[in-house]
């Protein structure tokens, strides 16, 4: 089933079930007033808004127009965001640039770090940027929504609590970084509010596409209206969803309405080196450092500048049959 938050002007929205084709949607209020009340009662709940959902489909329930602008993130706030390192692409091209090894030990213990949840952006939401000089990036990745996970899950049975996937568009202010790494405490200011995508669906929605506790399909991701991304979300993974998710659970429970990221989706090239840009027949890139450390490593200095007021920026996935499976992240930075 396919579910979203509409905005009705309250902290945590309406919780909606949507069809299929994103085109109708109905309240679940009698069932759950919230996604997070929902997740919280996740056994109960499910298969009362499973029937909802197939009411919906069926156009058996009266329905409302579904329009993704009115749509805010699944969960406009969560009780914990976090977001790891499936694909260690990125993290070597990153390393590669500044002439640094990759530690052995990030292909077998996941990076991960815990980011700001109170306050999500909507999936339409400008993106404020107080100064260009912090370097404003995107960066397209997937993202899970668990139930509540006991601690010391095995990666074998923590994809049993992935409820729902979405996307995320995971804001980073690159300029700030290197400084707030640099104090050993990691990331905070240089972590802004991210934006998830319109709708979010449970793992069976994705039929074949969802295996391996992974998304096998590309990412799509536009830059001021042209392909930038076209990544393969199920290659060149090092970790998987559920290994992300038993890996945030090693010392602690995790409460129902978690939210985990994948981290940036990168792929390789087809040479097993650096990935080219969409239109020299690559996938492209997922985020804007990636080509400007691919540049650093080719040409010694990185020339593609990271996100102004006026670039936009936009994140979708679709299906085999072209429909989009979680409606599009279409975001626009503004000064502030």
């Amino acid at each position: 089933m396919k579910l979203a938050t509409l905005n009705d002007g309250t902290r945590d929205g309406k919780l909606v079930a949507v069809s299929k084709d994103l085109t109708r949607c109905c309240a679940a209020g009698y069932i759950a007033p919230t996604m997070q009340a929902a997740l919280d009662n996740w056994e109960r709940i499910a298969p009362e808004l499973e029937v909802l959902a197939r009411d919906v489909e069926h156009e058996t329930v009266p329905c409302e127009r579904f329009h993704e602008r009115q749509a805010h993130s699944p969960l406009p706030r969560a009780y914990q965001w976090t977001d790891g390192s499936a694909y260690i692409n990125h993290v070597e091209l990153v390393r590669q640039a500044r002439g640094a090894k990759v530690p052995e030990s990030f292909y077998s213990d996941p990076l991960m770090y815990q980011g700001g949840s109170d306050t999500f952006l909507p999936p339409r939401a400008d993106i404020p940027l107080g100064d260009t000089a912090w370097g404003c990036d995107m960066e397209g990745e997937i993202a899970v929504i668990t139930d509540d996970v006991p601690m010391g899950v095995n990666a074998a049975d923590a994809g049993a609590h992935i409820k729902l996937i979405m996307l995320v568009n995971d804001v980073s202010l690159r300029g700030l970084i290197p400084g707030e790494l640099a104090k050993g405490f990691g990331f905070f200011q240089s972590k802004p509010s991210s934006a998830f995508s319109p709708v979010a669906v449970t793992p069976d929605e994705l039929g074949d596409a969802w295996r391996d506790a992974l998304v096998h399909l590309p990412l799509m991701v536009d830059y001021n209206g042209e392909p930038f991304g076209r990544a393969q979300a199920g290659v060149d993974a090092t970790f998987s969803m559920a290994q992300l998710v038993a890996h945030a659970a090693k010392t602690r429970a995790l409460g129902a309405g978690t939210i985990i990221g994948s981290g940036t989706v990168s792929n390789k090239g087809a040479d097993g080196g650096p990935g080219k840009p969409v239109a020299d027949g690559g996938a492209g890139y997922s985020c804007i450092a990636e080509i400007r450390m691919i540049e650093t490593i080719r040409d010694g200095e990185a020339k593609t500048r990271f996100m102004a007021p006026g670039d936009t920026v936009k994140i979708e996935m679709r299906d085999g049959d072209n429909h989009s499976i979680f409606g599009a992240i279409e975001q626009a930075v503004v000064g502030v």
